[in-house]
């Protein structure tokens, strides 16, 4: 099922290859659109996910900190979500009309 993350008015990521791991819906690094991605110094870590880093959407003037977040590297029994990014803070995940018939 086609999935797409969306926030002030933009599609900030879209992908059938999603993986949900305690809620979160993480989409393929290369399904964001990176023109609304803005580098963060945050950071965090998981006991079992390890260190996340954390980027900015920056949409129509707007900007939501740190509402975007990964794990570079992350520990063994989180490499599913290797090379994906979730989003918090008011983005919304919804199905997409978009998707092929």
């Amino acid at each position: 099922m086609m999935a797409r993350a969306l926030w002030n008015g933009a599609v900030i990521a879209e992908s059938e290859d999603i993986v949900v791991v305690e809620g979160n819906s993480y989409f393929p690094m290369d399904a964001v659109d990176q023109r609304y991605f803005k580098d963060s110094d945050m950071y965090s870590v998981c006991p079992w996910k390890g260190k996340a880093s954390y980027r900015t959407l920056e949409v129509n003037g707007q900007q939501n900190t740190d509402a975007a977040w990964f794990y570079p590297e992350p520990k063994q029994r989180a490499l599913p979500i290797k090379n994906r990014v979730a989003f918090w803070r008011g983005v919304t995940i919804e199905p997409s009309s978009d998707t092929p018939q």
